[in-house]
């Protein structure tokens, strides 16, 4: 608009000189000479009025491609009433408001174009121009997807949820994540959403007291290097997607499950089956949730609007985080006090021996895979800087938590 209005401006106060010309000539009947410069007068007029008019026209084609409306479908491996999609939507506000509308994002229903563990292919091949999952679904392309999606108990070195942030935007992780897709071989490019995190170890019929206990109940259990470190210390794990843990349940297709923590677990609707419920766990002491965009559809984003889709990434990580403390914490309350959910404390016995686990299949990895191997060594190098500190300070806040905790009782 501000364009229309110069341009405007500039063309009024050429034209005016001509006009107060043609006034002169009309004012003193000057005819012969006089009456033919009118003529010609009024003939620049028309087609000064005609360039005024095909510029105001070729300004608004400017401004209305300038201002072209790009929308982005993201196909979802969650249901609409899931946190993750709530904060995916945020996410979108975030962009809509940064670019001024020029790029929207719209969440299609689960399962509306491809399936779970088809949504990156989709992405790839262009059937829908973006996805939104966990990285380490994609453990089966290339095994480092693990080490960004869900690095299993902190990346066997102590990483929990803000200190991977650390290392990501920091410490090289999002230099070796973006080299990830050129390493699996698809046509994406990612964006990391939502650090998610620790999760809880699950839900049971029973209590369990030992790892004995535990290896008596078929386990829905993530996917991946998480789910099989637990096939590897003798649980009965079965992977499936959020919205089909319930059912099968219900149906006694498995019988003890994790899903995230309490706020997600309590929309899933768990304590209508299962009471027993324990928050201490290491298998996904950090877990994220990306955004898959089709590499065509990224690169025909300007310059701006992919500075804008950064920005609202990097908010996401912080909102993603804040969000899940207050709203598992006002679930956990509401789950204790009026589901007849009971807390308890994992047993002692699983933590050597999932770490133990854990420990031996990213050692496998690495031999195995030279990038697995590059982007471990990186998440290990940062670690011998960051943790010794973070750790600590973060043992003093866990102890005057419990303490502030245990009065509530």
């Amino acid at each position: 608009m501000v364009g229309h209005s110069l341009i405007g401006e500039l063309l009024w106060y050429s034209i005016i000189p001509i006009l107060r010309r043609g006034k002169m000539v009309a004012q003193h009947g000057d005819f012969g000479g006089e009456q033919t410069r009118g003529r010609k007068t009024m003939s620049i007029l028309s087609k000064v009025s005609k360039l005024a008019a095909g510029s105001a026209i070729a300004l608004s084609v400017t401004a209305s491609a300038a201002f072209a409306e790009t929308v982005i479908r993201i196909q979802s491996v969650l249901p609409a009433k899931a946190d993750e999609v709530f904060m995916l939507n945020e996410f979108g506000k975030d962009v809509a408001a940064l670019t001024n509308g020029e790029v929207k994002f719209e969440v299609l229903p689960d399962g509306a174009i491809a399936a779970k563990n088809n949504i990156l292919d989709a992405v790839d091949k262009g059937l829908v121009e973006a996805g939104f999952a966990w990285t380490h679904y994609w453990g089966g392309k290339h095994p480092a997807a693990n080490l960004f999606g869900a690095p299993i108990a902190g990346a066997g070195v102590g990483l929990d949820n803000i200190a991977f942030i650390s290392w990501f935007q920091y410490g090289g992780g999002k230099e070796l994540y973006d080299q990830l897709w050129d390493e699996m071989g698809v046509n994406v490019k990612g964006f990391m959403l939502q650090p998610v995190g620790p999760e809880a170890l699950g839900w049971f019929k029973e209590p369990i007291t030992s790892m004995d206990d535990f290896r008596k109940y078929r386990f829905r259990a993530p996917p991946g290097m998480v789910g099989q470190a637990y096939k590897d210390i003798g649980v009965a794990s079965v992977a499936m997607g959020g919205g089909d843990i319930l059912p099968a349940l219900q149906s006694g297709t498995i019988d003890a499950a994790e899903w995230c923590c309490p706020k997600p677990d309590s929309v899933f609707g768990f304590q209508k089956v299962l009471k027993h419920y324990y928050l201490q766990g290491l298998h996904q002491v950090v877990v994220n949730a990306d955004l898959y965009i089709n590499g065509d559809v990224y690169d025909g984003l300007t310059d701006l609007q992919k500075k804008a889709l950064e920005v609202a990434a990097n908010a996401s990580l912080s909102k993603a985080m804040s969000y899940r403390i207050f709203e598992n914490g006002k679930a956990l309350k509401d789950l204790t006090e009026n589901h007849g959910v009971i807390l308890h404390d994992t047993p002692a016995d699983y933590f050597p021996a999932y770490m133990n686990a854990a420990r031996a299949l990213l050692e496998k990895n690495a031999a195995e895979n030279a990038f697995f191997a590059k982007v471990w060594q990186s998440q290990k190098d940062f670690a011998a800087i960051a943790v010794p500190f973070w750790a600590g300070a973060q043992t003093s806040n866990a102890s005057l938590g419990k303490a502030f905790a245990d009065t509530l009782k």
